[in-house]
């Protein structure tokens, strides 16, 4: 897999699609990390750490994360999930230049050196960087 994290998005607005409650999907520090800014954006209900249990004939043992996705009046409540960084097209803005998401209704993650921040908390951080996807 060279993009993780289009497959998570694209795991999410699956799920979404068929109505799940939740979705599981190998973990990562970045992925987690995007996922808990959705959780604090309420755009997801809860996302989690689930520890692996040692199988016995395996020899590698890989934690997951556990998202549980919002519906609101049974619709979902994420509308739209792009990414807008590729492996192959890496999109960078500077603090002057950072994305406006559906008239500031939506946000967009940005990768900065402070970590991952939405476009809002950069744009008051006074930081720019990679924009790695948009959700509203």
């Amino acid at each position: 897999m060279t993009d993780p994290i289009a497959d998570m998005l694209t795991r999410i607005r699956n799920a979404q699609a068929v109505n799940k409650e939740t979705v599981v999907l190998p973990m990562s520090k970045l992925k987690f990390n995007i996922a808990k800014i959705l959780e604090q954006g309420g755009w997801i209900a809860k996302a989690e750490v689930i520890k692996a249990k040692a199988k016995k004939n395996s020899s590698s043992v890989f934690n997951e994360i556990k998202i549980d996705l919002k519906y609101k009046n049974g619709q979902p409540a994420i509308t739209s999930l792009k990414k807008i960084s590729t492996p192959g097209r890496r999109i960078y803005a500077n603090k002057s230049e950072l994305p406006k998401v559906l008239n500031n209704l939506g946000i967009a993650i940005i990768s900065t050196s402070r970590g991952l921040l939405t476009n809002k908390e950069a744009k008051k951080q006074g930081v720019g960087g990679e924009v790695i996807c948009e959700i509203f």
